[in-house]
């Protein structure tokens, strides 16, 4: 390698000795490793040269010239020199830097894990798509920092989300970081998501619907344009079924025999038996059968079962002038009118599918009749009497 004077007018005149590709030009009396390469092309580039602590010879880029001039090169290898002295490996740390994916590729494999072992991947997938790539898709993983996560979801709580909206987006996006560690994926190693504080929230909701609601409403599905609409109200209605499960019933479970509706997988993960009553059995009776087709409900168009019914159901809740019932609030309803036939919460619980008692214990307010018909038996064990001032 040439050893120079390496300044400004050396590299302006430079030149690549003939016959070759490349010249490596060394600085003279130069300890830090600074060397100046000059390309046949005309191109040429500042680099520094060493030893690792294994005795590799190693080179790091600095920059082109003229871009950088050789005294910000000279700069650069000296502050990069200080490293390897102190032990450190530049080009290792660069080329780990590089290794660290961008968040969309760890998306990816998120979603792509997520549907293996998720009945709802699709949720998951969602909440990325929506939320987390647009903002985060294009950044490596070691550059997002827990606060500007934490800036990020407040924004997008004050946009209006709901706060259990913005928790399953905290969820998801930590769950990314997690899985990114379980995997020693570069980057992974620490979660921006990890230690940021959840918001308290309430989700629960007291919207149960009256038997006169509960007519209407059957009323307006009744004038739906999806004919399937109403007999999926009445199920979830005489059943406490989950939609999703309705929605996915096959009539090889449905033993109107015995009465009974095999649930192969439920939320809870295991599989359950719904009793039928005799309306549940009339409602299945008047079902068609569509010829080759498994499922009870299935869209009559297509013969596969169906993914919502958000279109017809909005329409009909608004049609019975119901707008803020839910379609889980169905399943909600039946508890209710359960209770208030004087089923106690242990047997509801078992219809529902609960997986323990404290999910039923949610209903232990709603026996509004019952209550009432306990106080006016208190009070008729007074004599009827009014207490006097």
């Amino acid at each position: 390698m040439p050893k120079v004077k390496l300044d400004h007018a050396f590299c302006l005149a430079a030149t690549c000795q003939p016959g070759k590709l490349k010249t490596d030009y060394w600085n003279i009396g130069d300890p830090i490793g600074l060397v100046f390469e000059k390309r046949s092309s005309g191109g040429a580039t500042f680099y520094l040269r060493y030893q690792d602590g294994s005795g590799k010879q190693r080179q790091i880029k600095l920059g082109g010239f003229p871009e950088i001039s050789v005294e910000q090169a000279r700069k650069a290898a000296r502050r990069l020199r200080s490293e390897v002295v102190l032990g450190g490996d530049p080009l290792a740390a660069k080329t780990e830097k590089r290794a660290v994916p961008v968040y969309v590729l760890l998306a990816e494999q998120h979603i792509a894990h997520a549907k293996t072992y998720q009945r709802s991947w699709w949720s998951v997938a969602g909440i990325i798509t929506k939320h987390l790539l647009p903002r985060f898709g294009r950044m490596r993983l070691n550059e997002i920092t827990p606060q500007e996560v934490a800036k990020w979801l407040a924004e997008k709580a004050d946009e209006g989300l709901k706060p259990a909206t913005v928790e399953k987006i905290r969820a998801v996006f930590g769950r990314s970081f997690e899985l990114a560690r379980q995997w020693s994926i570069p980057g992974g190693d620490r979660n921006p998501v990890r230690g940021l504080p959840r918001r308290k929230f309430s989700n629960a909701r007291n919207r149960y619907l009256t038997a006169a609601e509960a007519a209407r409403l059957l009323r307006a599905a009744e004038r739906s344009g999806q004919p399937q609409l109403k007999p999926i109200i009445q199920l979830l209605l005489l059943t406490g079924a989950r939609k999703s499960e309705l929605l996915q019933a096959e009539w090889q479970h449905v033993d109107l025999d015995r009465r009974s509706w095999l649930v192969p997988m439920s939320k809870t993960g295991k599989a359950r038996h719904v009793p039928l009553s005799q309306a549940a059995i009339e409602v299945i009776h008047s079902l068609p059968r569509l010829p080759g087709c498994p499922y009870l409900l299935p869209n009559l168009e297509t013969g596969l079962p169906f993914r919502d019914i958000k279109r017809a159901w909005d329409t009909a809740r608004v049609d019975a002038c119901m707008a803020d019932v839910r379609i889980h609030d169905l399943r909600h309803s039946a508890a209710s009118f359960m209770i208030n036939a004087k089923i106690d919460l242990f047997t509801v619980g078992r219809i529902l599918g609960h997986a323990d008692h404290q999910s039923t214990m949610r209903y232990s307010h709603l026996a509004n009749d019952t209550l009432l018909a306990a106080v006016e038996a208190g009070a008729a064990g007074m004599g009827g009497s009014t207490p006097q001032r």
